[in-house]
């Protein structure tokens, strides 16, 4: 039985997961991760009713019912680097034993689904849509520092997308599928499917250059002519590939659905779109 040290398995006074500060109990097996802590109180306006909240650094929680489902929903802030803290310590807290530091010989699967914002890649999908992210190519570098199992199918389109030469020659993407029963639970006449680009950051990560030079100023034209077979890329967003990377290795089912915001070959950008969001929490709560 695999032990952990306590430099390892980071714990708080009260013996929880030591970022999210939450134990299992307080926690559905049904988890929607949104960036924005604010949106976490949109997601659970939707709730039947609410019985736990709580918030330790970015990370609010909110737990209940939703038409009889038992549902939590968790901000992450932004970034890769919150998801290694975040997937890593919600599967902690259900597959290890916090008091004897062991591992849990039955195992508990999460269903963790991202809702989020991005920007758009290709000038023909309109603001709004709704983005499935089937695979995830990470700019980041978190899927580096794991030992992931790697299908035939990524494997050959991860190589396809690096013979194009898209990115500066320091970065190494990376790529990682969904969970496809479980995404395809979101699919709707207003969705796009496709494959996601997970940026280590905003701007110039993203193709965007204010007042310092990047080597990214003709990634956006790159990405919207890409095309490997029924694939193309579809959007631009900060958290999905450590999602799908971690989340998958650690045997739990994975999804993000995100709403287009912005579309950069068109530039334009929708600047209230609050009321598309929560159409698609709506949707979103109904299907999970």
């Amino acid at each position: 039985m695999k032990e952990f040290a306590p430099t390892e398995l980071v714990l708080n006074s009260e013996n929880q997961v030591y970022h999210l500060g939450i134990s299992s109990e307080n926690l559905a097996t049904k988890i929607i991760l949104v960036g924005d802590q604010d949106r976490v109180s949109m997601v659970s306006e939707h709730f039947d009713s609410i019985e736990f909240k709580s918030n330790h650094r970015e990370f609010f929680c909110h737990t209940g019912k939703y038409k009889n489902k038992r549902i939590s929903v968790m901000s992450t802030g932004i970034g890769t680097d919150n998801i290694d803290i975040v997937i890593n310590e919600l599967d902690a807290a259900f597959n290890i034993d916090l008091v004897s530091k062991t591992e849990k010989v039955d195992r508990t699967e999460l269903e963790i689904l991202r809702i989020g914002t991005c920007g758009l890649l290709q000038a023909d999908i309109p603001l709004h849509t709704y983005i499935l992210s089937e695979f995830a190519l990470g700019l980041d570098n978190i899927g580096h520092f794991y030992k992931l199992d790697i299908s035939k199918e990524e494997k050959h389109l991860l190589e396809s997308i690096n013979l194009k030469n898209l990115f500066p020659e320091k970065v190494i993407p990376y790529l990682k599928k969904a969970s496809t029963g479980f995404l395809k639970q979101f699919e709707t006449i207003n969705s796009v499917s496709g494959i996601t680009v997970t940026s280590s950051g905003f701007y110039g990560p993203q193709g965007r250059e204010l007042r310092v030079p990047t080597y990214t100023k003709n990634l956006n034209e790159a990405l919207e002519s890409f095309e490997e077979g029924e694939y193309r890329f579809v959007n631009f967003e900060m958290e999905t590939s450590a999602l799908y990377a971690l989340g998958t290795a650690l045997g739990h089912t994975c999804a993000t659905i995100c709403l287009g915001i912005a579309n950069r070959p068109a530039k334009i950008f929708s600047s209230d779109y609050k009321e598309h969001m929560n159409k698609l929490i709506a949707h979103a709560l109904e299907q999970i």
